[in-house]
C-alpha cells in the first residue's frame, strides 16, 4: 500500500511539472501582452526574398509565416513554401530588411533557414 501511494504520488508530481509553461520569454520574444504599433500607410514597403531550408508547408512555412505576421510593423507576411518564397509588407519606420532576414534565421534553431535575394520597395 505505502508503495502504491508514492508511486501514486510520484506520477501526479511529474505529470505537474511536466505541464507547466515556462513563463519568461526568451530572449528575442515578443511578449504575449505588447500591442502592435500603429502602421503609417506612408511608410509601407514590401519586401519578398526567398528562403532556403524549409522542408514543408505547414511546420516550416507556416511558422515562419505567423513569426513575421506577430512582428511589430508588419502589416502582412505570406510565406509560399512551394516557390520557397516569403512577402512582407511592413512600415519602414518599425521595420527594415535586415530585422526581418534576423527574424526568419532566428526561427527553430537559428539555423535552418537562410533568407536570400532580399529586394525591398515602396
Amino acid at each position: 500500500m505505502t508503495l502504491t501511494k508514492l508511486f501514486l504520488v510520484a506520477s501526479v508530481s511529474g505529470m505537474f511539472f511536466a505541464n507547466c509553461k515556462q513563463t519568461a520569454s526568451a530572449p528575442g520574444e515578443k511578449p504575449a501582452t505588447e500591442a502592435k504599433a500603429t502602421i503609417n500607410p506612408e511608410n509601407l514597403q514590401k519586401a519578398t526574398f526567398t528562403i532556403d531550408g524549409m522542408t514543408c508547408a505547414i511546420g516550416c512555412a507556416k511558422t515562419i509565416e505567423k513569426e513575421l505576421a506577430e512582428t511589430n510593423g508588419v502589416q502582412s507576411a505570406t510565406v509560399d513554401f512551394d516557390k520557397k518564397e516569403a512577402t512582407v509588407s511592413f512600415d519602414s519606420a518599425l521595420q527594415n530588411p535586415e530585422s526581418l532576414t534576423k527574424i526568419v534565421e532566428a526561427t527553430a534553431d537559428g539555423e535552418t533557414y537562410k533568407v536570400s535575394n532580399m529586394v525591398a520597395a515602396k
